[in-house]
């Protein structure tokens, strides 16, 4: 059963049902930077559930844009990375955010703009 099905037939459409929802778009983001593992995109995305990650995780794979792969030493070890599909939606993120400035500015409500840090956080190297 692959959720592909379940997509519309208008290419616009299409892709706003692939991208759509609160955190699809923000785990996309974060694993533009290269691989991550689940605890890893957990402690990026601290206000999202291990739950709600593992299912967007799923349909983003569902959908080619993740793949997922076990590790060879551990395996309870997964990593998600995105697909050259997946990688390709870089330019669309960008300007998606870059809209959603536009769209606040012009509607005088910019002050409820956050940064992307208030969602997602930097990881710090130790």
């Amino acid at each position: 059963m692959t959720i592909t099905k379940h997509l519309p037939g208008l290419p616009l459409e299409r892709a706003l049902g692939v991208i759509s929802g609160r955190w699809k778009a923000v785990i996309v983001h974060v694993l533009l930077s290269g691989p991550k593992r689940t605890s890893e995109l957990g402690k990026h995305i601290p206000s999202l559930t291990q739950k709600v990650l593992i299912q967007q995780l799923r349909a983003l794979e569902d959908h080619g844009l993740v793949f997922r792969t076990a590790g060879a030493d551990d395996a309870h070890r997964v990593d998600y990375a995105l697909t050259p599909l997946g990688l390709s939606l870089e330019p669309l993120i960008a300007q998606l955010r870059a809209w959603g400035e536009h769209h606040a500015e012009e509607l005088d409500d910019t002050d409820r703009l956050l940064p992307c840090e208030a969602v997602v956080r930097p990881l710090i190297s130790s």
